[in-house]
């Protein structure tokens, strides 16, 4: 079962399960909520899990007209301030984590801790590729598209067009955008990631209260190729304060 909320003209669908902190999972793009399904009980055991259907993906419907990571990003705002109504801990993946970003950078007020999982802040960050192609999204994506979708199959390639032409140019944040990101941050990737690990670092040095986990032997499908480990570490960070470290050689001693 799930809920629906109006946000800006669209009929967004949400659900929660758990109690605790509010911890808000945003998917990748061309999946929707069900991308994070070998987590969400894991999780639930320990955090309140909410996890939201965007626009045009899963059971909520698109909407009319071009879409960016900024639409995205007020979308996300208007439904935590609308929906939750506090600080919550922010975990996106792969399209999800730079909405995500972008929501920690210009409302810091509404994000506690942040996650990035398998993103990027620049698309310089994807491997060659990954974005630069013009084959058309696999066939099990719009099946799956379908199954929950308000939308025929066919129109599942529309908004994947959409979005491929956003990532033409976007994102295209700075690491002196990055100095901006005020929530303890923690930056997941799978060691053999779509995303290139010199940019996961490039990211982890430009946010100055972060930490980076490498999660071994998984790809850009890491949540599902290794969900205990990825929810055990998702766990330890949103869980716990930051540890005082012996020798630190990046970080300000017991800085967060």
């Amino acid at each position: 079962m799930g809920n629906v909320i109006k946000v800006h003209g669209a009929d967004v669908w949400w659900s929660e399960v758990g109690s605790g902190m509010p911890t808000v999972l945003l998917h990748p793009a061309g999946a929707d909520s069900r991308a994070w399904g070998p987590v969400v009980d894991p999780l639930a055991a320990a955090v309140r899990v909410i996890t939201v259907d965007r626009r045009g993906h899963g059971r909520t419907p698109d909407v009319a007209g071009p879409v960016d990571y900024d639409i995205m990003a007020a979308d996300t705002e208007a439904f935590l301030e609308e929906v939750v109504a506090q600080p919550v801990d922010l975990v996106g993946y792969s399209d999800g984590a730079i909405v995500a970003l972008l929501v920690a950078l210009r409302r810091p007020d509404l994000v506690r801790k942040l996650v990035v999982i398998a993103s990027v802040f620049h698309r310089d960050g994807w491997l060659p590729g990954v974005i630069d192609t013009d084959a058309p999204p696999p066939d099990f994506m719009a099946d799956a598209f379908a199954e929950v979708s308000p939308h025929p199959r066919e129109h599942f390639f529309d908004v994947s067009a959409r979005h491929a032409l956003m990532r033409r140019t976007e994102p295209s944040l700075t690491v002196d955008d990055l100095g901006r990101v005020t929530p303890r941050t923690l930056i997941v990737v799978g060691d053999d990631d779509e995303v290139s690990l010199e940019h996961s670092l490039a990211f982890l040095r430009g946010v100055e209260h972060s930490e980076l986990a490498v999660i071994p032997g998984t790809s850009h499908g890491l949540v599902h190729e290794k969900p205990a480990l990825c929810a055990a570490v998702l766990l330890d960070f949103l869980g716990a304060d930051a540890v005082p470290t012996f020798a630190p050689m990046r970080r300000r001693p017991n800085s967060g």
